[in-house]
């Protein structure tokens, strides 16, 4: 029943692949995220097509990235995962280099020249999942030692997190983080290292959190959204009010309130909140099923993985996409403390668009390779030449 029957038209394959129900997922909240943000940025100062227009030119360069990557030879790439890692963390330390680095409301997240920016930690999201996914599948027999399976791999997921906490940006390590030890966990790493390794990462963001007067007065205030809705959680309680707004039906497309400069972020971190308000329960649902969907379909083309590395550089994939989502919706909604992070496809933003177009080209890339691919040939004997 699994072989190919003659006749078989391979479009038709396509269109029930998992990889394709991503891709049209994708296409269909990147198609809602313009719709939208052309409504959220009607009344910027610097006109209704604005924000619009760098969109467009985003989602055409993540398109272009997206087949280029796709099209790419990933064991090939694989041999060079030390100097992609190395340059990326030369350039997480040049953002924290002033004068270099781009400051922008206290942190320095972005590299530059002139107009142009990109925020260097999302392009370091992937990095981590290629390093880790490449040690983890070498290593793969010696997890249960103390120096390969925890030592080492917490090694190169701390130098990524660790500057990046430096910038500061509390979201993106937390992201970094999770998606690691999620990724050290299904490679088999015990969990005797796994579950202390959580425990002194939630106690370090404890204590980070209390000796920052700023995110700690954000936390308090969102223990009371109601009475900080002046102060610390104008943002979310504006949020909350534009989805009581918009209710079942919505207020109509350009026709919302936060829209008018009410909600700050309008346009990229709190997008969602728009989305409620001009279109209502039955559109917002749709967007958190689709992400659903996505993830439920990544999981089933995981089957297909032909080796170890293949199987974490997917699920490494899946996780920033899908976590990335949930964080933001919900922080949106009240669920989570208000902390920036982009809805992937929807927010306004180059360097996530970007990230997205990465991960949407590794995914294609292995629909179209994992066919050929088999569980006792090509993936041992590469784990073999790499180790």
């Amino acid at each position: 029943m699994a072989r190919d029957l003659p006749g078989d038209d391979s479009r038709a394959r396509f269109v029930v692949n998992p990889v394709a129900i991503i891709i049209v997922g994708a296409v269909a909240l990147t198609i809602l995220g313009l719709t939208i943000l052309f409504s959220a940025s009607a009344s910027y100062k610097q006109g209704p097509y604005f924000y619009l227009n760098k969109q467009l030119l985003g989602v055409v360069a993540a398109a272009v990235l997206c087949l280029v990557v796709s099209r790419l030879n990933l064991d090939y790439v694989r041999r060079h995962v030390w100097w992609i890692a190395g340059l990326t963390l030369l350039a997480l330390l040049l953002v924290l280099v002033p004068h270099i680095g781009i400051a922008v409301k206290g942190s320095r997240r972005w590299l530059g020249l002139g107009a142009a920016r990109l925020q260097v930690s999302e392009f370091a999201k992937l990095t981590v999942v290629f390093c880790l996914a490449h040690y983890l599948a070498i290593h793969q027999t010696r997890l249960g030692e103390f120096k390969h399976g925890y030592v080492l791999p917490l090694a190169i997921l701390g130098a990524f997190a660790g500057l990046v906490l430096l910038e500061p940006d509390f979201g993106t390590t937390a992201l970094i983080v999770a998606v690691g030890l999620v990724l050290l966990f299904l490679a088999g790493a015990k969990w005797r290292y796994i579950l202390p390794t959580v425990g002194l990462v939630a106690l370090a963001f404890a204590l980070l959190v209390l000796h920052n007067p700023n995110r700690l007065r954000r936390l308090t205030a969102f223990l009371d959204v109601e009475g900080n809705k002046h102060a610390g959680t104008y943002q979310l309680y504006q949020s909350l009010a534009a989805f009581a707004a918009g209710g079942v039906e919505g207020a109509g497309l350009g026709q919302g309130r936060q829209q008018l400069n009410f909600l700050p972020e309008a346009h990229t971190d709190m997008i969602f909140a728009v989305v409620g308000e001009e279109l209502g329960l039955g559109f917002t649902l749709g967007v958190v099923v689709v992400f659903t969907i996505m993830f439920i379909a990544g999981l089933i083309h995981l089957r297909r993985a032909p080796n170890l590395f293949q199987f974490l550089l997917v699920t490494g994939c899946l996780l920033l996409i899908c976590l990335q989502a949930i964080i933001n919706l919900g922080v949106v909604t009240g669920i989570f403390p208000t902390k920036g992070m982009s809805l992937p496809f929807i927010s306004a933003g180059l360097s996530n668009l970007l990230l997205m177009g990465l991960l949407l080209g590794v995914l294609l890339n292995t629909q179209r390779t994992w066919g050929r691919a088999t569980l006792g040939g090509r993936g041992r004997a590469m784990e073999e030449v790499l180790a």
